[in-house]
């Protein structure tokens, strides 16, 4: 299923984790009406700005996958409203901070978040669109093993 000109529903569920759980993680209508409009006004913005192929690392998650690899019970890639990329290990020439701060600075989103690393570059980027637009923007450590999120 296309879910926008550069993405398809097929790249949103792949997950290693979910195939070696048996878990289908097929997202119902209202997920998938989700994201699409994160697509729209996320993915196909990145990809149009830095003119190349931009990787997810993580897309949907069905509640069962999510609890599974132990995401958050208010996690919103759980509604299709929420993707992670991760340009680092890419030949492209565009970092995770460069994404970072084209959305940060151009893009809709509800929440944004530095995924650790250091400060230059975050390990990943974590990108939300949902009818909030509350614009959080956060940055994840670890401190004594455990995730901790402080205002950008």
């Amino acid at each position: 299923m296309v879910i926008s000109e550069h993405l398809t529903l097929a790249e949103l569920i792949r997950s290693e984790s979910a195939k070696r759980n048996g878990i289908a993680n097929m997202p119902p209508p209202e997920h998938i009406a989700n994201l699409k409009l994160l697509a729209e006004h996320i993915f196909e913005p990145i990809r149009a700005n830095f003119r190349c192929p931009i990787i997810i690392s993580s897309g949907y998650r069905s509640k069962e996958l999510n609890a599974v690899i132990g995401g958050s019970n208010t996690s919103q890639h759980s509604l299709g409203q929420a993707i992670d990329i991760d340009m680092d290990s890419t030949t492209y020439d565009v970092t995770n901070a460069d994404v970072f701060n084209f959305i940060k600075d151009k893009l809709p989103f509800d929440q944004l978040i530095w995924e650790f690393g250091n400060i230059l570059n975050p390990f990943w980027v974590h990108v939300s669109y949902s009818d909030r637009h509350r614009r959080q923007i956060l940055k994840a450590t670890k401190i004594n093993g455990s995730t901790q999120y402080k205002t950008y």
